[in-house]
């Protein structure tokens, strides 16, 4: 029997791994099936190589849980060890002294520690984070030299023992005792929860304990007539070895791609809307599959949707620096092991291979995007109110990419209608102009509240776009510039005849004198610090009164509320103020000059006014009940 020490220059290793690793120890285990993989990998290769001509039939990797010897067990069909190996990988840890290491990790911030134990082949010591003592036991492929099996034992502190074993079969198992501050670890559940995080898609069979199924008796059927079942226990294999992103494009139908996004998300109950499988192998490897997918009105975007994998062992799935921000939106998974994932982000989103790799993915969904309008435009705009929050933080977040993504990005009428920004200038550019000939988009984000406004402005053969998504405040400021002499205003912001040129402006049937004692009569009954009375000469098919709000004002407000509103977040606490337009040549109006009474006056003006709130959708609580009884009153 061999005893000695791990060759590291300071006993402090191990309680420094533990202390480090805690807020993610439970790498331990996709640190140990990682190995193990390796290990049945190499195996496979070498035999295909001729070097092995051993049994292959079964290369499964068996997890076993045993909760009243409290050891978890990662047991491989691998390559194996000879006892010179376990001293070379297993007693001299790979780097240069402990001290280097030390001096390397106290630079990095706890959360990195993960990734630095990955770095410097550190990987088998994580599992000292939940074990009180670790066991090897192993047995080399090999069969000339020195090819016993061998047993390894270390308590966590730098000394180990090391002796024969009688294992027959080739391989390894590393047994853990775990220990009493770890002991969530000895729960199926809990092993099962980590397995299926990180080894989900792993290239070599996995099998943890056993599930219980039911299968179809040949032959038999019960009392009802239908296929006898019965109850059968089989070995739970947590892992699909061949993933689809793995798979050629070519003959995978639309089904295997449903399938496989409803394998990742199996509480998603909606079909994705399309996707984009990636495979590259130069100038870099990048396989994976991105998913388009249907975004509901309460969206809460979430960025931890897209999976992150080197060579099929999930890593994480905070993917900010690798895959485009507005991209983090989508659902999926890629697997790169060109990714340097041992660095810290701020290296990441600096190194020029992943900034390669960021590039190209937002260069094959502009692609598809671009593809799927030019080729199926009818389909494309029927799932635009799915895709375009995608499409329009794009152009919001990335300005290379509206480059690409005004081709197809489209600008949808309250009619249904859709255009692209081509094709909507050229329907309202002789018709939507303000007096210093920029073009007015006019737009409403919500078809039912602003109805009167909208129908309003469409009585005088203008168009009214629908900007009803999430950021559209965010990519209204964008577009303006980006489109030449374009404006965009909402129907309610201001009167539409004083948002755009018109020769044949009505006459006022009221003189200045009249509408000031008007103005008066009003601001007796409104708060003249929420609403600023003026007058316009509209239609006599006009409502009486109109309140409308500034639309830069109700816009950085709105960017404000989002976030991200320009250095205008101050914004979202200032009060709410209104214009409170008056029409001059509406008849009600008019009659309210010639009112003797006081009390009607007031009356009528309190009645017109509440209409112009119940227009805007600002009539609520006790001032609506009011209105309510007093119209009931008056019918």
């Amino acid at each position: 029997m061999q005893e000695g020490k791990i060759n590291v220059q300071t006993e402090n290793i191990f309680p420094i791994i533990k202390k480090f690793l805690y807020s993610e120890h439970e790498i331990f285990l996709r640190e140990l099936v990682s190995n193990a993989v390796d290990a049945t990998q190499k195996l496979k290769t070498l035999a295909s190589l001729g070097k092995y001509n051993g049994d292959m039939s079964d290369l499964t990797i068996e997890i076993t849980l045993d909760k009243k010897k409290k050891t978890i067990s990662v047991k491989d069909k691998g390559i194996g060890m000879t006892s010179e190996e376990v001293d070379k990988y297993i007693n001299q840890i790979a780097f240069s002294s402990a001290e280097e290491f030390i001096k390397k990790f106290k630079a990095k911030s706890e959360s990195e520690m993960n990734a630095i134990i990955g770095h410097f082949g550190l990987g088998f010591y994580s599992s000292f984070m939940v074990s009180k003592k670790v066991e090897i036991i192993t047995k080399t492929y090999q069969t000339r030299g020195n090819t016993g099996a061998v047993r390894w034992e270390c308590d966590g502190s730098p000394n180990y023992t090391m002796d024969e074993s009688d294992k027959k079969e080739r391989g390894t198992e590393v047994i853990l005792h775990v220990s009493d501050d770890s002991k969530d670890y000895l729960e199926e559940h809990k092993l099962l929860e980590i397995l299926k995080k990180y080894c989900k898609f792993l290239p070599v069979p996995i099998r943890f304990g056993n599930e219980k199924t039911w299968e179809k008796v040949e032959g038999e059927k019960d009392k009802d007539g239908n296929d006898k079942q019965v109850e059968v226990e089989k070995p739970r294999i947590i892992n699909n070895i061949d993933p689809l992103w793995k798979k050629k494009p070519v003959g995978l139908t639309d089904e295997d791609y449903k399938k496989f996004y409803h394998e990742l998300y199996p509480f998603s109950f909606d079909d994705p809307l399309f996707w984009i499988h990636l495979n590259v192998d130069y100038p870099f490897n990048l396989t994976g599959i991105l998913y388009f997918p249907k975004v509901k009105k309460n969206l809460e975007v979430q960025k931890d949707k897209i999976q992150l994998y080197c060579n099929q062992v999930f890593v994480t799935d905070s993917v900010e620096g690798i895959v485009p921000d507005f991209l983090t939106l989508l659902h999926g998974l890629i697997d790169s092991p060109d990714i340097p994932l041992n660095v810290s982000r701020s290296y990441l989103q600096g190194d020029p291979n992943v900034k390669k790799i960021s590039n190209h993915i937002t260069k094959k969904v502009a692609d598809k995007l671009e593809t799927l309008f030019k080729d199926t435009r009818p389909d494309f705009e029927a799932k635009w109110d799915d895709i375009k929050v995608f499409i329009e933080y794009g152009i919001i977040s990335q300005p290379e990419f509206y480059d690409r993504a005004k081709k197809f990005c489209l600008l949808k009428n309250v009619d249904g209608k859709y255009f692209t920004f081509e094709e909507y200038e050229n329907i309202v550019k002789s018709s939507q102009k303000d007096k210093d000939g920029q073009l007015i988009y006019l737009y409403a984000t919500n078809r039912e509240e602003q109805y009167s406004f909208i129908q309003s402005v469409k009585d005088r053969g203008y168009d009214v776009l629908l900007m009803d998504g999430i950021i559209e405040a965010h990519f209204i400021n964008t577009l303006e510039q980006k489109l030449e002499k374009t404006r965009f205003t909402r129907v309610d912001s201001d009167t539409v005849d004083k948002l755009i040129k018109k020769e044949d402006a009505l006459p006022s049937k009221l003189n200045e004198d009249q509408q000031k004692s008007i103005k008066e009569m009003i601001e007796k009954q409104v708060d003249p610090k929420k609403y600023t009375v003026s007058f316009e000469s509209l239609s006599e098919k006009e409502a009486p009164l109109l309140i409308t709000q500034n639309e830069f004002m109700r816009r950085m407000k709105d960017m404000a509320a989002l976030g991200g509103g320009g250095g205008y977040s101050f914004m979202g606490e200032m009060p709410e103020n209104y214009n409170l337009v008056v029409n001059s040549n509406h008849p009600i109006v008019g009659r309210l000059l010639l009112e003797p009474d006081g009390g009607k006056q007031a009356e009528t003006i309190k009645q017109i006014f509440d209409l112009s709130l119940l227009a805007q959708n600002l009539l609520k609580g006790k001032e609506l009940a009011d209105f309510i009884k007093r119209s009931t009153e008056k019918i």
